[in-house]
């Protein structure tokens, strides 16, 4: 893993985080600190109940921290009332979900086009969109069918089109092959590769499945709300094989 340059799109000081119940208090995340470069391509994995997806719902601006800092593309979040928070989210990041969370009764084309219905995009520019993002995910001949007429890989294409759509930065993706059998998962994981690597796009993928982690070039491995390793991930796989 190259050291990275220039100033990270994300900053995490101290993080923490913790869920107030009748029970009592409940500590999910332990102080986090890590930096993530434009370009990057991490993953992050854990067991159930480590805190993987708690940090990325913060990281997304879907959540917020209990205390500590977090920034992301030079913004202070802390800082940012709930419409900044929203225009952040619209403007920077795209999210890619376990869950396709297509619209059933709308064609493809319409659904990849839907984040640029809530930017006031006229329709034929949306469209226009909507094609040359479904080129770039392969599925340029499916614009007018619908999500019950393909298959369960080419449903989470058009789910990471509908995240590209809008140009982000940044690229959430919270367990994107867990409803897909292996070799299409592979399938799906050479669609995110080729996106970071020939678009630039920084690309943040929380699996629990060390063949999907693989294909990151750095792995942040959570434990019990602590980060246990942060590295190239290479060499964390290497290492267990050894």
């Amino acid at each position: 893993m190259s050291t990275p340059t220039g100033d990270p799109v994300i900053r995490v000081r101290d993080l923490k985080k913790s869920y107030v119940s009748p029970a009592g208090t409940t500590e999910v995340l332990h102080g986090l600190n890590f930096d993530i470069y434009p370009g990057e391509f991490v993953a992050v994995m854990g067991p159930s109940g480590s805190g993987k997806s708690t940090m990325m719902n913060i990281l997304g601006c879907l959540d917020t921290a209990t205390s500590g800092h977090f920034a992301i593309a030079g913004k202070d979040t802390a800082k940012l009332d709930s419409d900044a928070l929203a225009k952040l989210r619209n403007d920077v990041i795209g999210f890619v979900f376990q869950g396709f969370n297509l619209l059933a009764r709308t064609t493809i084309e319409d659904n990849v086009a839907l984040p640029l219905v809530y930017r006031g995009v006229e329709r034929a520019k949306r469209h226009e969109a909507a094609h040359a993002i479904l080129q770039k995910v392969g599925l340029d001949g499916y614009a007018k069918s619908r999500p019950s007429q393909i298959s369960g890989g080419q449903q989470q294409r058009v789910a990471i089109a509908r995240a590209l759509v809008g140009k982000p930065t940044i690229l959430f993706a919270d367990e994107p092959t867990g409803n897909l059998d292996t070799k299409t998962s592979d399938e799906i994981m050479e669609v995110f590769s080729a996106l970071n690597r020939d678009d630039g796009i920084t690309l943040i993928l929380v699996t629990h499945e060390p063949d999907v982690a693989q294909y990151a070039k750095r792995l942040i491995r959570l434990v019990d709300g602590h980060i246990d390793y942060d590295g190239p991930s290479r060499a964390y796989f290497e290492e267990k094989a050894a």
